[in-house]
């Protein structure tokens, strides 16, 4: 059987590997930009914080990116990012409004081809969206934490994300 989460109380299918504290951060290529390109392994060396939303359009999501965009002031060393498939042109509206630093907060869209989702298996790909979850990466590229939410319509465990992040 096929991992699932729920919206709503609905099931959903997940693509994608359960990953687990241990494994090796997968890589990514992620559009930061309509033009421009990331490759998460450009941050190895460094500390992340991989926050994952189904649409910044939506209450839960933009709340946690504030969240996060907050509690990054605290951990001066950690790269945060927010990971999507909204476009970028509709990312960079969310920032603008919220006054979020996209050089600070990344926010990346998987948009393209969905190759983070499914690569980190959060992929649900009958509505191409991300289901809600974080991923702290140490500097070595290990994950040391990692919270699927098994309902997209539920906040992570902040607290338990910024205390790996910190350790």
């Amino acid at each position: 059987m096929g991992r699932t989460c729920t919206l709503k109380g609905n099931p959903l299918d997940l693509d994608g590997p359960q990953l687990k504290a241990g494994d090796k951060a997968p890589n990514a290529t992620l559009k930061k930009s309509l033009v421009d390109s990331v490759d998460l392994s450009s941050f190895s060396g460094a500390v992340r914080v991989i926050s994952v939303v189904p649409s910044l359009d939506t209450p839960i999501c933009a709340e946690q990116t504030r969240r996060f965009n907050k509690e990054m002031a605290a951990l001066p060393d950690v790269r945060f990012m927010t990971i999507s498939c909204d476009l970028p042109v509709a990312m960079s509206r969310f920032c603008g409004a919220e006054g979020i630093d996209t050089e600070k907060m990344l926010t990346l869209s998987d948009h393209i081809d969905t190759g983070f989702g499914r690569a980190y298996g959060t992929l649900i790909t009958k509505l191409r969206i991300e289901c809600r979850a974080v991923f702290v990466v140490g500097k070595d590229d290990t994950i040391k934490h990692v919270e699927y939410v098994s309902e997209v319509a539920e906040h992570p465990n902040y607290d338990a994300v910024l205390a790996a992040a910190k350790g």
